[in-house]
């Protein structure tokens, strides 16, 4: 299985709300936790390890990506 980067919701716009929603009202750690813990629920519904680490490499590109353009824009 590939790592699928395009969306695959319906209503992807439904789909960001839902998380942004279960973050409402929670401490920085609450949310902290809430995104470990989905991350976990989700990567154990992927089940397949060429996958999760491909996931964890394009975030980890995209994290450094923002950083840099942070930095130039400073």
């Amino acid at each position: 299985m590939a790592l699928s980067t395009s969306s695959n919701f319906a209503k992807p716009d439904d789909a960001f709300r839902a998380i942004v929603e279960a973050h409402r009202g929670l401490s920085d750690a609450q949310s902290a936790d809430l995104d470990a813990a989905l991350v976990l629920i989700l990567a154990n519904h992927i089940g397949d390890l060429d996958v999760l680490r491909e996931a964890i490499a394009l975030a980890q590109r995209r994290m450094l990506d923002a950083s840099q353009q942070q930095q130039q824009q400073q």
